[in-house]
């Protein structure tokens, strides 16, 4: 992420529909799976929005990433426990140490999500969750994607083969963001035949539209209580540790881990 998006998400994140409905569904999700108090430690935490929101629902918070600027943004705000940090590199916290692991749009922008996961997976206690969200549809792969330096958007065959691969199994997967999607469908199509230039800006919108559009989140949110979205412009899922799986993949060749990585 550039210094100036960063900046950006920081004078947006509070107000903007996408970064509000995308911290509530992780938030229900982390009360319905790992219920406060527990510790929560989060990869790649952006101007740390999500990490107080976190704290403020009774969780113990810690967050790594990989720009200094993210974390004086945490420290700003009152969360000591924030580290400059490569995800791809061993996690400075014990093992068997957190509740749940976060990470929202956060693999997709690493060459190798399996390792980041194994890292991950080695700091979760064996109950531990793990939360994940990531684009979707590597045919919607554009300039956005290459502003914000994405490797791939995802499917959910693609976000379940690197999971398995690092030793998680399935709880629950789902899309989200389906509404936004013919009109996200449309502008990628225009920019691929329109070449601008590259830009990872979000688009503006008027305050009746912001609350239309979380009106929106709030019913897909609502109906994902009874059936998996179908699709969306983003992957959700939470995983669990599967010890049996973990040791069978840690003790797999290099190669054969780096071929699930980037397969589809």
């Amino acid at each position: 992420m550039e210094v100036a998006h960063l900046h950006e998400l920081s004078q947006l994140e509070q107000t903007y529909w996408w970064h509000i409905a995308k911290r509530e569904w992780v938030t229900r999700w982390l009360q319905q799976y790992v219920p406060a108090p527990g510790r929560v430690i989060e990869g790649g935490i952006g101007s740390a929005g999500n990490l107080v929101a976190f704290r403020d629902l009774g969780y113990d918070v810690a967050g790594l990433d990989i720009m200094p600027e993210a974390v004086a943004y945490g420290k700003q705000r009152g969360i000591d426990d924030v580290h400059v940090h490569d995800l791809g590199q061993p996690w400075p916290f014990a093992a068997d140490s957190a509740d749940a692991i976060v990470l929202l749009d956060v693999i997709e922008h690493v060459e190798d999500p399996v390792t980041v996961l194994q890292h991950a997976s080695r700091v979760l206690r064996p109950e531990g969750k793990l939360l994940l969200t990531v684009p979707a549809y590597q045919w919607l792969f554009g300039t956005w994607d290459e502003a914000l330096g994405h490797y791939r958007r995802y499917t959910s065959r693609r976000l379940e083969q690197q999971t398995a691969a690092a030793g998680f199994k399935t709880l629950q997967l789902t899309h989200w963001n389906s509404f936004t999607l013919p009109a996200a469908v449309g502008v990628r199509t225009w920019q691929k035949l329109r070449p601008q230039g590259k830009s990872a800006e979000f688009p503006r919108v008027s305050p009746l539209v912001n609350q239309l559009l979380l009106g929106c989140a709030s019913f897909e949110r609502a109906c994902s209580r009874f059936v998996n979205i179908p699709c969306g412009l983003s992957v959700a899922g939470v995983f669990s540790k599967n010890r049996v799986e973990e040791a069978s993949n840690l003790s797999r060749p290099l190669a054969s881990v780096e071929r699930v990585s980037h397969g589809q």
